[in-house]
């Protein structure tokens, strides 16, 4: 395993992605998928997540956190996002929100796994939406 990612807050996210206009965000996107290539040699990278998320975020929304529960499958774990955690985006105002937290959420207690600090959280026994 590569390096590890940095842990970011949601709401800080979501913040400097307003104040931005969106450019944090797509940015945001890059690092993340960068992040997630770069400690585990697999998944997409971050110049086809750029990509992706210019030409059409919305693939991103489904990608993320498959990666994300990929990282955690790889490390023998059970996550609390998959695929179908990206149909939260389809929920008005508030859908974003959720799959924003629940994503990096998730991803940070990867992260916080993967730096030896403590093992991420279990999955939930109900469906990972």
């Amino acid at each position: 395993m590569g390096p590890v990612g940095q842990q970011r807050s949601w709401l800080v996210v979501l913040l400097l992605s307003i104040v931005t206009f969106g450019i944090y965000a797509i940015y945001w996107q890059y690092v993340t998928f960068k992040e997630m290539k770069d400690h585990s040699g697999q998944g997409i990278g971050g110049g086809i997540g750029l990509l992706l998320a210019i030409l059409t975020g919305l693939v991103n929304a489904f990608l993320m956190p498959s990666e994300v529960n990929d990282l955690y499958v790889r490390s023998g774990r059970t996550s609390e996002v998959s695929l179908a955690t990206g149909f939260w985006v389809f929920l008005p105002l508030i859908g974003g929100l959720i799959w924003l937290s629940k994503t990096q959420n998730a991803l940070n207690a990867y992260w916080e796994s993967a730096a030896g600090s403590t093992p991420p959280p279990a999955a939930p026994t109900t469906a990972p939406f």
